[in-house]
């Protein structure tokens, strides 16, 4: 069951949102990263249920993060978050084993959602 979710993302506003989504829904935000480099050793040092993760960040986008991830656990849950949706970018997502691919904006229920079809 997931409770413990790793939120990895460039932008505060999505940070300040997400965990206002997640936590009125009962989740615990466990972490906070900036870019893929900080996703990556804080998934390591506190083992998630969950990572959203952006794909544009600094030092280490969030495709590469996410295949980093995969190689420490090979089931790790990930949904990525992304304003770029296009179909190669969403198939490199899909080929790294990310679970669910949303496009932002998002709202409360898309991420509900997507929650509850990994659940």
């Amino acid at each position: 069951m997931i409770k413990r979710i790793l939120i990895v993302d460039d932008s505060p506003i999505i940070h300040n949102l997400l965990r206002k989504t997640l936590e009125n829904h009962g989740y615990e935000v466990c972490g906070d990263a900036k870019n893929g480099k900080e996703g990556l050793e804080l998934y390591k040092a506190l083992s998630p249920d969950l990572v959203f993760m952006d794909i544009t960040m600094p030092l280490m986008d969030g495709l590469e993060c996410a295949r980093n991830i995969k190689e420490v656990n090979s089931h790790a849950k990930i949904i990525m978050l992304s304003a770029m949706g296009d179909e190669e970018i969403v198939s490199e997502a899909k080929g790294i084993g990310i679970d669910i691919f949303l496009k932002k904006p998002f709202d409360d229920y898309k991420i509900i959602s997507a929650l509850s079809k990994i659940i």
